[in-house]
């Protein structure tokens, strides 16, 4: 199987500009038909697409339009171009300083002004799925048609087929499972050194703020410590260059904190336990510094996958498939990442099936909650980050995973 999951993001993920070369790929371009400023791309509603009358252009390259593409009317060419432009998170270079005239012959000369014109007519990147997202999607269409056509046709059940784990799983299971016991009970060590949650109810005191603020800063550094300490101990991970580690690590190290933030909640009180008895609920992640609407969408997630009722293998297994995802951005070893994921891959589905016989859409269900991470983590990474304290003393690795220099 290949990478569980996409990144879109990506890739999936919205793409941002980071340098000031990126900064004019970006800048928007005086058209000549409408002189008109240019208006930020609005999406369009759900729903069926407008049908076509077969005379529509592509409104990138004014060649034949197949239909709507990413939410812009446009040809095959330009949506498979938008598509592998996102997902390579390319960066392309214009001889004429980014003011190429596009059209089907210079659509093939300059490809920088080529995706400045899909955005401009407005493509979306966060329409765009990735192969891993395509093949999950249809993977779960599969089993709802198939679902469907068994719930409207009465035949004799079948003997199930007996599942069992290899003793390899097995094993595999058990190694997961007590690598993040001894990672969560070396935290749970270091409880005394995290600075005290305020007793002060103040809000305008600027003091209690910092306090808390550096409450949540400490427990989020303990809590990536945790995910690379179980990610070294994972058989492979250290095979992979230190490029390639950093590269697997940044990237679904927020997604893993979503994760175990989602198994340490609460549906009786609403709130999230962090090392056995610090819980806090809505209203103590805002008096930290988050905003509300940061906060309520990690509460339903983590609400969703409570109703999952995963257990500890499950979780181990879902973080070790995380953190193997090959399409994660720099990662240069794709081979060997997608590799070293495929055994905890068939390992969950192993399980899955022993566990949850009469439920045949879990696995593909908790793959899709991975999918959904992507999402989640893509946008709110910068209110995470802004979690981490510049002055901190961290480890090389860490300090490259935490961007503390950033």
């Amino acid at each position: 199987m290949a990478t569980a999951l996409a990144s879109s993001a990506p890739h999936s993920l919205p793409l941002r500009p980071s340098r000031a070369s990126d900064q004019r790929l970006f800048s928007p371009q005086p058209q000549t038909v409408h002189p008109t400023p240019l208006r930020k791309p609005v999406k369009r509603k759900k729903g069926p697409a407008p049908k076509m009358l077969g005379n529509e252009v592509c409104s990138v390259c004014g060649d034949k339009a197949s239909g709507f593409h990413y939410n812009v009317l446009s040809c095959e060419g330009c949506k498979g171009f938008f598509r592998r432009s996102v997902i390579k998170s390319a960066q392309y270079n214009c001889k004429n300083n980014g003011r190429c005239e596009m059209d089907m012959y210079m659509r093939r000369k300059c490809q920088q002004c080529r995706l400045r014109k899909c955005r401009e007519a407005g493509m979306l990147e966060q329409c765009v799925l990735s192969e891993e997202q395509i093949r999950l999607k249809k993977m779960k269409k599969q089993h709802e048609e198939e679902t469907a056509r068994t719930s409207t046709v009465v035949t004799p059940t079948p003997p199930q087929e007996t599942a069992a784990l290899d003793p390899q799983q097995q094993d595999m299971i058990e190694k997961l499972v007590s690598m993040q016991k001894q990672c969560n009970k070396r935290s749970f060590l270091d409880r005394p050194k995290v600075t005290p949650w305020p007793q002060s109810q103040d809000m305008q005191n600027r003091e209690v703020r910092q306090q808390r603020f550096a409450h949540f800063t400490e427990l989020a550094i303990m809590s990536v410590q945790e995910i690379v300490d179980f990610a070294k101990q994972l058989p492979g991970f250290l095979e992979l260059t230190r490029e390639d580690q950093i590269a697997l690590l940044k990237t679904s190290t927020i997604e893993i904190m979503l994760l175990e933030t989602s198994r340490r909640y609460n549906p009786a009180i609403d709130s999230i336990t962090f090392l056995k008895d610090f819980s806090y609920n809505k209203e103590d992640f805002a008096k930290a510094g988050l905003q509300f609407e940061f906060i309520n969408p990690i509460f339903e997630f983590s609400k969703g996958m409570n109703d999952l009722h995963l257990d500890e293998a499950e979780y181990a297994l879902l973080i070790a498939i995380n953190i193997f995802s090959a399409d994660r951005p720099n990662v240069q070893d794709h081979e060997l990442v997608e590799r070293l994921q495929q055994p905890y891959v068939d390992a969950l589905r192993s399980y899955i099936m022993i566990k949850r016989s009469n439920d045949h859409l879990m696995f593909p269900r908790m793959l899709m909650k991975l999918v959904s991470l992507r999402t989640l983590s893509s946008v709110h990474s910068e209110q995470v980050f802004a979690l981490r304290l510049q002055d901190k003393k961290l480890p090389p690795l860490l300090s490259e995973i935490w961007d503390v220099n950033e």
